[in-house]
C-alpha cells in the first residue's frame, strides 16, 4: 500500500479527502484501504488527479469493483464511461441515488471533472445513514415497514427553454435524451429502509426516482415522502464539493444521495463517471427488492442473487 496515503475527514457525519495516492491501477491493499474510507465516510474527494484519462479512469473502477455499463438506457458509443454534459441534458440538480428504478442500483459512482465552469458547478453529497440514524424511535420503526416505487418516467418539466435558448442549443437534443432516458421502462419496488451489504448500517433509500410510498394514498405518500426524504437533506447531513480540474469523487451509492447544482448559467461543465455494480437491496425484515418492469441484468453483471418480481 502507499505509505504516503492519508484520509483526511471533512464532516462529522459525511465526507473525507485522501491524500497521497495516485489513482490508476493500485495494488490491492491500496484500493483496500480505499474501498474501507468509502464505507467509513460515505464519500471520498481526491485532488491533483490530473493524469487519468478514460481509460486510467476505468482501470481505478476496476480496483474497486465490477464497472457496469454507463446507464441502463442512456447510449454513450464506443465509450465505457457516462459523459454528463451541461448542455446535454446530462444535469442532475435533484436529490438522488443513482439508478434506484433498477432492482441493483450501483455500489458506487466515481465522478471525475473534465470541463468545469469559471464558476459554481459544485456537488453536494448527504448521509441517508445519518438521517435514519437522527430519526425518533418511533419513526424509524415506520419507515422500516415501508416500500416505495421507483421509475425511470422522465420529468419534462425539468427542460428550460430559457437556457437552452442561451446555451443556443437544439431543444430537439434535449428532448431525444429525455425520450431516450426512457426509452425502455424500469419500474422497481424497494424498501424505504436498506440495510448495507458491508456494514450492516440501515439507510432510507429515497430520492426523485420515487413516485409513490406503497400502500397509502397520495396524499399520504407525498406526506411521508417528505418527512423521510426532508430528513436527508439537512445540512448536518451533507457536504458540498468546490471542484477542481483533477477532481475526483467516489461515492457509496447505498448510503448517499447527491445533488449537482445548477448555478453556472450557461458555462459548460463535463463530468466523465463509471458506476460500479451492485447488489439487490434488502429489507429489514430480509426481503429483497422486487422488480415491477424492465430487465437490468445486462446493467449490472455481478454474479447476484435472482431478483424477485412483483
Amino acid at each position: 500500500m502507499s505509505s504516503d496515503l492519508r484520509v483526511v475527514k471533512l464532516s462529522e457525519n459525511i465526507g473525507a479527502r485522501v491524500d497521497g495516492v495516485r489513482l490508476g491501477e493500485l495494488d490491492d491493499e491500496t484500493a483496500a484501504a480505499i474501498n474501507q474510507a468509502l464505507i467509513a465516510h460515505k464519500v471520498v474527494f481526491f485532488r491533483g488527479q490530473t493524469h487519468l484519462d478514460d481509460d486510467s479512469h476505468y482501470a481505478f473502477a476496476e480496483s474497486l469493483g465490477v464497472p457496469t455499463t454507463p446507464h441502463p438506457t442512456l447510449k454513450f458509443e464506443g465509450s465505457r464511461v457516462m459523459r454528463l454534459e451541461s448542455i446535454g441534458g446530462g444535469g442532475a440538480n435533484q436529490w438522488h441515488t443513482d439508478v434506484t428504478f433498477v432492482d441493483r442500483p450501483p455500489k458506487a459512482s466515481i465522478l471525475r471533472a473534465v470541463e468545469l465552469p469559471a464558476y459554481g458547478g459544485t456537488t453536494t453529497w448527504a448521509s441517508t445513514v445519518s438521517a435514519y440514524q437522527q430519526l425518533p424511535q418511533p419513526l424509524q420503526q415506520l419507515a422500516d415497514g415501508l416500500w416505495a416505487m421507483h421509475n425511470n418516467a422522465f420529468d419534462y418539466a425539468q427542460v428550460d427553454p430559457a437556457k437552452l435558448a442561451a446555451l443556443e442549443a437544439d431543444p430537439e437534443a434535449i428532448l431525444k435524451y429525455a425520450n431516450q432516458f426512457h426509452s425502455a421502462h424500469y419500474e422497481t419496488h424497494h424498501p424505504v429502509v436498506r440495510v448495507h451489504p458491508e456494514t450492516g448500517e440501515r439507510s432510507l433509500l429515497l430520492g426523485n426516482f420515487v413516485k409513490a410510498i406503497l400502500g397509502v394514498n397520495g396524499a399520504e405518500s407525498q406526506a411521508l415522502f417528505r418527512i423521510f426524504q426532508d430528513r436527508i437533506t439537512w445540512l448536518e447531513n451533507t457536504i458540498r464539493w468546490n471542484w477542481e480540474l483533477g477532481d475526483v469523487a467516489m461515492w457509496d451509492n447505498r448510503s448517499t444521495q447527491h445533488y449537482a447544482v445548477s448555478d453556472y448559467g450557461t458555462q459548460r461543465r463535463t463530468m466523465h463517471r463509471i458506476t460500479l455494480a451492485g447488489d439487490i437491496p434488502v429489507s429489514v425484515h430480509g426481503e429483497h427488492s422486487r422488480v415491477v418492469a424492465g430487465d437490468a441484468s445486462d446493467y449490472s453483471i455481478v454474479d447476484i442473487p435472482k431478483p424477485l418480481v412483483a
